[in-house]
């Protein structure tokens, strides 16, 4: 399908208002408890001597960092993108000096490190990751080699051996790469994935009010039927009283002209009453299965393409097609593989139905290349890109396809309990004269009939009294 927009959110526009100042300095406060409690301990129980004062001087300075903030801003704030990599900065470098005084790498604490990075992977676009992530590697490096030494109170110094002081370092480098790789993998996924959604309910949102605008319609012409008809008969009997008596009586005149008026106030009444709630035509909500194929494949009947329907009973079934619920779903989600089907197909598309007392399956199919083989397992993800050939790239210059669309039709149709498999009809790497005629893209959809099929009092009372929604 032909989809535009963003695959990756961490690639568009710089994504501002992302981060809320208060869960940042939430944590710098646990930090700052944190390093204090240790600072403490390693002080007093087991008599390291440090550099104290400045040891609490660097915590002091996280400690008035969120002082300031907190008074500057309000709780509520959200960070956009540099602020949220400076306050990450800070953090860092905040840290590192901290590590300087207390022992560089011989300190096990050099592991929180990990911490500023792994936050700028899940919130920050890729350069600031990069910036956060390569300072974190020369901090790393620069406190292997630079540090203030620990000492006992008899003033032995505690040192790791030069093995595990390499070890370390290798250790946290590829914890900074791997972290901040894994964790924006995750994000990323995460944030597509939200996308996709929100595109999915836009689209359903979108269907339902086209199917709440057939309904006002239906009732439109109902109900404005009879106004509209007494309106046209008094005004012909006006126009005769008129042509034939130039001394007809005024007050019957009269008389005619105020009902011509109540009726059109009743079909501006009725009018600004289905504007205001809409009416619901029963009939609508439930059709016979190729009525409902019918209506999702109606915009691409004239793209180029042949629609082929082919409609059976499977072996035993009863002959007469199911009449089904005719949701907005299942309007949506068919017309979004059927218009897979015609961009890809070479002349053909193949919509067949088959039922029987438990199920109702329905393929979809075209005579076109059919999917990629490397990408059918991952049928259904949204923002999925491969790259394309320049032979590809010719023959459709316009198609930026992401998979948005067949994650659309999955998710709304699994919505109304369905189940899609996706396949190809031949082996792409046959020959042209080898492949059968039905050899590109295969969608076959199955519901369980007792779900999908309507009840007989559905079918009964379809033809109801048109009832307001409620309000």
């Amino acid at each position: 399908m032909t989809e535009t927009g963003p695959a990756d959110t961490f690639q568009g526009s710089p994504r501002a208002n992302w981060i809320r100042l208060r869960t940042l300095i939430v944590l710098r406060w646990v930090a700052v408890l944190g390093q204090s409690v240790a600072l403490t301990i390693a002080y007093v129980h087991y008599g390291l001597r440090l550099e104290v004062g400045l040891c609490f001087l660097a915590v002091g300075a996280s400690v008035t960092a969120n002082l300031v903030l907190m008074m500057v801003y309000p709780a509520n704030r959200r960070l956009n993108e540099n602020e949220t990599l400076a306050m990450l900065l800070f953090d860092l470098g905040q840290l590192a000096f901290l590590l300087f005084l207390t022992g560089g790498l011989h300190n096990p604490f050099a592991l929180l490190l990990l911490t500023p990075v792994t936050i700028a992977a899940t919130a920050l676009r890729l350069n600031a990751v990069l910036i956060v992530g390569a300072l974190a590697i020369v901090m790393v490096t620069l406190l292997s080699f630079l540090y203030l030494p620990l000492r006992t109170v008899d003033g032995a110094v505690l040192r790791v051996p030069g093995t595990f002081i390499f070890g370390a370092w290798i250790a946290i480098v590829i914890g900074v790469s791997f972290l901040a790789l894994y964790a924006r993998r995750v994000a990323t996924e995460i944030a597509a994935m939200g996308n996709a959604l929100l595109a999915t309910q836009l689209a359903l949102s979108r269907e339902q009010k086209l199917t709440d605008l057939g309904g006002v319609v239906a009732a439109a012409a109902h109900e404005l039927g009879t106004p509209l008809a007494t309106i046209k008969l008094v005004s012909s009997e006006m126009v005769d009283e008129l042509d034939s008596d130039e001394d007809c009586d005024g007050a019957a005149l009269i008389e005619d002209a105020r009902l011509i008026g109540e009726q059109a106030d009743r079909c501006r009444e009725i009018l600004r009453s289905m504007g205001r709630a809409g009416k619901d035509d029963k009939h609508i909500h439930v059709a016979p299965l190729e009525a409902v194929l019918q209506e999702a494949a109606e915009p691409h009947q004239d793209r180029g393409k042949t629609l082929h329907f082919d409609l059976q009973a499977s072996p035993g079934a009863t002959r007469e097609q199911p009449t089904v619920h005719r949701s907005p779903e299942v309007i949506h989600g068919l017309r979004n593989l059927i218009q897979n089907a015609v961009d890809f197909a070479a002349e053909n598309v193949w919509i067949e139905a088959r039922w029987n007392a438990e199920q109702i399956t329905l393929r979809i199919i075209d005579d076109g290349e059919g999917y990629p083989p490397q990408l059918i397992g991952r049928i259904g993800d949204p923002y999925m890109r491969r790259r394309r050939s320049p032979d590809e790239r010719g023959k459709r210059p316009e198609y930026e396809g992401m998979g948005l669309g067949l994650f659309i039709a999955k998710t709304l149709l699994e919505r109304v309990g369905a189940e899609l498999t996706f396949a190809n009809g031949s082996d792409p790497f046959l020959a042209a004269g080898e492949r059968p005629e039905r050899c590109g893209a295969i969608v076959e959809v199955t519901w369980n009939r007792g779900r999908f099929a309507a009840s007989e009092e559905e079918i009964r009372g379809a033809l109801g009294q048109n009832q307001p929604f409620a309000s």
